[in-house]
């Protein structure tokens, strides 16, 4: 028989068997279901047996490596923590240490100082070129835009001059008649 026929003559086995009432379970007679479940057994490849047992040693293997590791790792931090606490010279390296970190911050301060003091400066000359700046191309500039609306206010004055000697001429009789001004022609 199969593995499959095997397994299929356990399922015929349990919805054949008995119930005990109110409990939801079976009566089964054991020895046969351990006759079949051997018959499974022997019945499966030997590749498969064999890759369960790889399977197995491989885990036992990773386990006891991983166990061998973590010793390994405890004991190694264990023997650095007491080098480190007790060797002079990483006492005497520490304390060098700290005081090259308190010459390089000292230094940094003054660099910083030094860069602030150097920024301000250069804001406020920029500051002065654009006085500058807005003084010379801002002031002629206005200057040219004062005097271009001086010129168009005298020319809608002469227009508004014109309009009022025209007005002037209509009500006095002379409508149609335009009189040119002498001052006009300058």
């Amino acid at each position: 028989m199969t593995v499959l026929e095997l397994l299929e003559e356990i399922e015929d086995i349990v919805d054949t068997a008995p119930g005990l009432p109110l409990t939801g379970k079976i009566m089964v007679d054991a020895n046969e279901v351990l006759e079949i479940v051997r018959e499974i057994r022997l019945s499966l490849p030997d590749d498969v047996q064999q890759a369960k047992w790889v399977k197995d040693e491989k885990e036992r293997i990773l386990s006891e490596a991983k166990s061998e590791y973590e010793k390994i790792i405890i004991e190694a931090k264990k023997q650095a923590d007491y080098l480190v606490e007790t060797d002079d010279i990483t006492l005497k390296a520490q304390k060098m240490a700290e005081g090259i970190q308190k010459t390089a911050e000292d230094y940094a301060k003054v660099l910083k100082m030094r860069t602030y003091d150097y920024v301000d400066k250069m804001l406020f000359d920029m500051q002065a070129k654009m006085d500058d700046l807005n003084l010379k191309y801002f002031g002629e500039m206005y200057a040219n835009l004062e005097k271009s609306f001086e010129d168009i206010n005298g020319v809608l004055q002469g227009n508004r001059d014109e309009i009022k000697e025209m007005a002037y001429m209509t009500q006095n009789g002379q409508d149609g008649v335009f009189v040119r001004r002498e001052d006009e022609d300058e």
